[in-house]
């Protein structure tokens, strides 16, 4: 009976294993916690782990503990796309409460160089801004925070006093509350009574695009520098309004994984990123690793991952003054799943994350004054570096004050002092006329983010990146720009930015034009064509009032229009006011040096029916990109086409088709050829990278990839031995995995009207390499013989690149196909090849066939 007794025991102890985890499978048990204070189940409905929680519950809960706890301090920083609060709470001792912005503004002066030397770091709290699941679908952060916030808010004893006394904690339990909500409506509306681990089951395997992204498809974690979309804007203000000692961020891994904490690969730094910050991430590492190994928990660190973009957010802290620190567990994807180290349950990968959020309060309280002299060591150690550095500030122009003034808007979020130039000059043969020119100097305390920002960089520690390995911003932002190497006359400093606003010029009532430098040309051509005004563009340069309009100029007549003059002249103002552009109001047709405003030369603009094609192999950050671009920036309607319809229904209401990157092997042989007809009949398809090679195989155009120069004798040379151990980095190194390079345009092509630079910086992420086509006018757009100008590629695909297209269009009957190699619309930061991407969507079609590959 006895053997028979114990294996009843041994089962039931493994039932219990099995069974829903309570409060007590997650906490330490030597803490005491308030019963006044409400714990997650008694407000969500369910224990922690037993359902993925919502984003709604998780508001509740933070609320409830909001208005139980003196040490909770709870605010909305903003709203998502899809109106989802974004919560702060700000955790730290009720007497710390009651001094928060004098402690606040103290803390600050750290940052400032000239004041810090007489701070007293010894009674000084340590900043900690703790954030939880930027991916929606790594879920396990967000669900980890409803404990960390319970027991913040309801620990007692000595020890959590004395943390909340020495700490001010900044908790964020969900980064990406759009992606938490229809990641945990999936999973949740999946889960049987008893649960499948079978990774084949449905609830492991999302719908497209996933949860992991914004409402646009956005990954935020590669927005932190940028903060192009609302949920990074918030997090950022209360970032700089703080400039913490450490921020950690939770997030998950491949269900195989184990845990891991940073450090990252040590070769793999950006070399702004301090030695001694490294060091403190180790540090804190120890505290990790104790804290893991206490529970049995498997992990690593020092491999997989790096801290080199600071556009991710355990990165961006490190140029300024801050540890970030990242954490990826091993994701269940669901409630259990299968993995090479068994069934991995929700629960456990909870229980990792919240056993490292407190190891990081621990680590933070026992490195205190280490944390915040490291701070304002850095911050002097910048102003030194800024002072002996020949570069003692940057001026930046552009035609477009459009494309400068979010750059501007860029740099003020993240606390860069931007100033206006106080004088026309000139600086290597570019003039910057003061009315559309910026200053950023040097000597300013976010000196290492700005270098973060500009810095080119070509020779490279190691070969391998996490993710991109160059982001020159002005680059990005196409502005014209240059290092300024003596203390510049600085201007006014801008601390109100205003939108650009542009006026009417000239009393004419004959025609209007404006010029089509501007970026939001083209929102205020579609408005025209949505009210039904006839507008046409330029495709030779003509002159008007005395005034030089180059190709890619509007003209709108006035008279045989469907509106009457005075609601002609409404509009003109309308794009004054709204898209920042000069419009200029004719009283003649004629004028001797170009062509007359009646010439042929004017194409007749139809209005764009945009579809992009989605879900299959499509990517969902190149769709959603495209999607953010046309419906935020530009106002323009656009269809989200499932390519199931394109292959089964009808397409012909559009005349415009976007086809992005990714796998299009969805898109069936009934699907191509009703591609093929629709842009016989006039359609205008276009394609970005591995869509052009789509577009060649499925008949639709001919974009074929450069081909190998042939070894001598016509046989290749034999591959020299190498060791196995060095295999998955060799291969990894051949990607290109984002770099800058430049391209030589044809500004006379009406894909590139508006541009003033022959050269334009292209941002490639790929080793797709396009032969140049034989015709003579069917290259607008080639990388030259020395194209690279920032970031990291194989010698090798840096000679397949040279002297290959970045940019063709292809005549199919009445349509065209038009194809790039890049992606225009990378990140909704690239501003500078947003134009010519809405150019082939407004005048594509009028390529002429003679330029076609």
């Amino acid at each position: 009976m006895k053997p028979l007794f114990t294996m009843i025991l041994v089962i039931l102890a493994a039932t219990a294993l099995l069974a829903q985890p309570d409060l007590s499978y997650y906490l330490p048990t030597q803490v005491q916690y308030n019963p006044a204070i409400p714990t997650p189940k008694s407000v969500i409905g369910h224990e922690v782990g037993e359902w993925h929680v919502t984003h709604d519950k998780l508001v509740y809960y933070m609320k409830a503990l909001d208005a139980a706890s003196d040490r909770i301090t709870l605010e909305e920083t903003g709203h998502t796309y899809e109106g989802r609060p974004i919560l702060l709470l700000t955790i730290t001792s009720p007497k710390n409460h009651q001094n928060i912005e004098s402690i606040r503004q103290q803390h600050l002066q750290l940052t400032d160089a000239a004041r810090s030397a007489a701070l007293n770091t010894k009674d000084m709290p340590a900043i900690f801004y703790l954030g939880c699941s930027i991916h929606g679908n790594e879920a396990s952060g967000a669900n980890a925070g409803l404990l960390m916030a319970y027991h913040l808010a309801a620990a007692q004893g000595p020890e959590i006093e004395k943390y909340l006394e020495s700490t001010v904690i900044l908790f964020d339990p969900s980064f990406n509350p759009d992606g938490l909500q229809r990641f945990s409506s999936w999973v949740n509306s999946r889960k049987s009574k008893n649960i499948s681990a079978d990774p084949n089951d449905t609830e492991h395997n999302e719908a497209w695009p996933g949860g992991r992204f914004n409402h646009y498809w956005f990954d935020l974690n590669r927005d932190w520098l940028v903060a192009q979309h609302p949920e990074s804007q918030a997090r950022v203000k209360k970032f700089q309004e703080w400039r913490p000692n450490v921020l950690t961020d939770h997030h998950e891994q491949g269900t195989n994984a184990t845990f891991f904490f940073m450090p990252g690969v040590p070769s793999r730094v950006n070399p702004i990123t301090p030695d001694k910050n490294q060091e403190l991430t180790k540090k804190m590492g120890e505290y990790h690793a104790k804290a893991l190994d206490q529970i049995g928990s498997l992990y690593f660190t020092q491999e997989g991952y790096d801290d080199f973009y600071y556009g991710k957010g355990s990165t961006y802290p490190d140029a300024q003054g801050s540890v970030g620190i990242l954490f990826e567990q091993a994701s269940s994807r669901g409630h259990a799943q299968e993995s090479v180290n068994g069934i991995l349950r929700f629960p456990f990968t909870i229980r990792n994350q919240f056993v490292t959020m407190l190891s990081s309060l621990k680590a933070i309280n026992e490195m205190r004054e280490e944390l915040l002299n490291f701070q304002r060591d850095f911050y002097k150690n910048a102003a030194a570096d800024a002072a002996k550095d020949p570069i003692k500030a940057y001026i930046l122009g552009s035609k477009d004050k459009a494309r400068l003034h979010h750059f501007a808007e860029m740099a003020l979020r993240q606390k860069v002092d931007v100033y206006k130039v106080p004088a026309t000059q000139t600086i290597n043969g570019k003039t910057f006329d003061a009315e559309s020119s910026l200053l950023i100097p040097m000597n300013q305390n976010q000196y290492k983010l700005i270098r973060g920002m500009f810095d080119k960089q070509l020779k490279f520690k190691d070969s391998i990146f996490y993710d991109i390995s160059s982001w020159v911003l002005p680059l990005a932002y196409g502005l014209e720009y240059e290092e300024v190497k003596t203390p510049p006359a600085l201007g006014e400093k801008i601390t109100d930015l205003k939108k650009p606003v542009g006026k009417i010029i000239g009393k004419g009532d004959y025609a209007y034009a404006f010029e089509p430098y501007g970026y939001y040309t083209h929102r205020a051509m579609y408005r025209l064509l949505n009210n039904g005004v006839r507008i046409k563009i330029a495709t030779e340069i003509f002159y008007a009032e005395g005034k030089k309009f180059e190709r890619g100029s509007v003209l709108i007549p006035v008279d045989g229009q469907d509106r009457i003059p005075a609601q002609v002249a409404v509009m003109m103002k309308e794009i004054t006011e709204q898209d920042g552009i000069d419009v200029y109001a004719l009283n003649t047709g004629l004028d001797y040096r170009g062509v007359s405003l009646g010439s042929s030369s004017f194409t007749v603009l139809r209005k764009p029916e945009i579809a992009i094609l989605v879900e299959g192999g499509i990517s969902p950050t190149d769709a959603g990109e495209l999607w953010h671009l046309l419906d935020t920036r530009y106002n323009l309607p656009v269809t989200l086409l499932p390519i199931s319809i394109l292959n089964s229904g009808s397409i012909a209401r559009y005349n415009t088709i976007l086809v992005p990157e990714g796998n299009h092997s969805a898109i069936t042989d009934a699907g191509k050829e009703k591609l093929k007809t629709w842009v016989q009949n006039g359609g205008v398809l276009i394609g970005f990278e591995r869509a052009l090679t789509f577009f060649t195989t499925a008949g639709l155009g001919k974009f074929d990839a450069k081909k190998e120069e042939d070894q001598s004798a016509g046989k290749k040379e034999a591959t020299k031995p190498k060791p196995y151990a060095d295999m998955d980095e060799i291969q990894r190194a051949q990607e290109t995995s984002g770099a800058i390079f430049e391209a030589d345009a044809d500004l006379t092509h009406p894909l590139l009207y508006g541009y003033t630079s022959t050269k334009i910086p292209l941002f490639k992420a790929n080793n797709l390499f396009i032969q140049k086509a034989p015709g003579a006018y069917a290259n607008p757009l080639v990388y030259g013989s020395n194209p690279l100008t920032s970031g990291y590629i194989t010698k090798s695909n840096l000679d397949k690149l040279k002297n290959t297209s970045a940019l063709g269009t292809v005549a199919l009957g009445r349509g065209r196909v038009i194809g790039f190699t890049e992606n225009t619309a990378f990140r909704a930061f690239w501003f500078g090849t947003n134009k010519m991407l809405l150019n082939a969507i407004f005048w594509g079609n009028t390529i002429s066939a003679e330029a076609s590959r």
